[in-house]
């Protein structure tokens, strides 16, 4: 690669660099900080806010999004077709596996089903107004954190990538990724291509490790999601660990941040989707990029993990 095509791909489209630096995923040249747009939906009264803190995002050199239409019911969707415009050159993550369920105590149901599947991505370009979405990960439920998939929501995952096989080979995915899976589920998927892996997973709940590796053996982006842990009664927290609290005390920084930079230290398939619906949080997520952690940290750091705990949804 020549000096120029290595500047230019710490760029993004619109010219800022990219935050956390350059990362892949599905061949495409990412920032290795994105955005998870989930937290938009608390923004629903407010969809100008939404929007500005989207375009916001950009300018701070972000060009990797994650999204699916169970996040607020195709209303999250609605908000990345209006934000986004062809030239920016974001890659748009979405998921199936779940639809949204307005009312139900959990506000999403499992969708399994191949049909089901299918489905979803259809709605999914409908509601970004794409005609293919770069990348769509599956959402397994065999396994927690999560809902666990019952009666005729229990479908073998061959069947399940069929579809998604065939959806690409149409053109209306460009890659498929896998959610909530082990590493037993990865190697028997890795033949149908696999771009990417999310699976919840932080400084201090440290469960994945040997998914971590497979993944980076088989050069497939890591995404975590949770990445400062504490989702659920139970879970640790990545804020309240002392270490990572001196950390950033030594610093002059959260210990959010610490442990976001720690993410990008440990390994380098690792992409980042942090989200919130408040631009200051966001500002604050994309500055772990330049967090020095020396090997002498890092090691407290890495003593400090522990294995991941089971909840019962996610």
């Amino acid at each position: 690669m020549t000096g120029s095509n290595t500047r230019s791909s710490q760029l993004t489209a619109n010219g800022a660099p990219r935050a956390g630096g350059a990362g892949t995923i599905a061949g495409r040249t990412v920032s290795r900080i994105g955005y998870g747009a989930m937290q938009l939906e608390r923004l629903n009264a407010d969809r100008d806010a939404a929007i500005a803190l989207l375009r916001r995002a950009l300018e701070l050199g972000v060009d990797h999004v994650d999204t699916a239409q169970f996040y607020g019911d195709g209303f999250v969707n609605g908000l990345l077709r209006d934000a986004f415009r062809p030239g920016d050159g974001v890659v748009v993550v979405s998921k199936v596996g779940a639809d949204p369920h307005p009312g139900g105590t959990i506000p999403v149901r499992p969708a399994q089903r191949p049909e089901q599947l299918r489905a979803s991505v259809e709605d999914n370009l409908k509601a970004l107004g794409l005609d293919r979405i770069p990348v769509v990960n599956l959402r397994r439920m065999d396994t927690r954190p999560g809902l666990l998939a019952e009666g005729d929501q229990v479908v073998d995952l061959d069947d399940q990538l069929a579809v998604m096989t065939a959806l690409r080979d149409e053109g209306k995915i460009g890659a498929i990724g896998l959610s909530n899976v082990t590493p037993d589920t990865l190697r028997q998927a890795l033949p149908a291509g696999i771009a990417c892996v999310q699976n919840a997973y932080s400084l201090v709940s440290r469960g994945e490790e040997e998914m971590l590796r497979l993944c980076r053996d088989e050069r497939i982006a890591w995404v975590p999601y949770f990445p400062l842990g504490g989702a659920f009664p139970g879970w640790p927290s990545v804020t309240d660990d002392p270490a990572v609290i001196a950390a950033a005390r030594a610093r002059g920084c959260s210990p959010a941040q610490i442990g976001l930079a720690w993410l990008l230290h440990h390994s380098s398939n690792v992409l980042l989707i942090p989200g919130t619906a408040d631009a200051e949080h966001l500002e604050a997520n994309i500055a772990a990029q330049a967090i020095e952690l020396d090997a002498a940290t890092l090691a407290t750091l890495d003593a400090a993990g522990s294995p991941s705990t089971d909840v019962t949804f996610g």
